[in-house]
């Protein structure tokens, strides 16, 4: 099992740039896949990237691509979410997930979810 936690949420305006944060605890955190979703008030919640067990291979929703960049550091328990150029349309709640399945898109294919970080975008 996995725990998870993410940060580096916060304001910022339109054009700028955040990096999310998502800290596991547990054991076995590099055999696992992960990816990061956001979910828009009044929403579902979303894909938006995924990175493969070793960080070699990863997948992006195409109105991230160029803009948002998935890593992850097995040494530190860490992955991250580097977001430029932000727009107001990408307000939302990011979730990191964890789970078997490579280069997932769906939620139901993660088993393990963290709390939330808040990124609000002004125009």
């Amino acid at each position: 099992q996995v725990q998870l936690v993410e940060s580096g949420g916060g304001l910022v305006q339109a054009g700028g740039s955040l990096r999310l944060s998502c800290a596991a605890s547990g054991r076995f955190f590099s055999r696992y896949n992960m990816g990061w979703f956001r979910q828009a008030p009044g929403k579902e919640r979303e894909f938006v990237a995924a990175i493969s067990w070793s960080g070699g291979r990863t997948y992006y929703a195409d109105s991230m691509k160029g803009r948002f960049t998935i890593s992850r550091d097995n040494a530190k328990n860490t992955m991250y979410l580097q977001m430029n150029s932000l727009k107001p349309e990408d307000t939302a709640v990011y979730y990191c997930a964890a789970g078997g399945i490579l280069l997932a898109t769906k939620t139901s294919d993660y088993d393990y979810w963290g709390q939330g970080t808040q990124v609000t975008v002004s125009s």
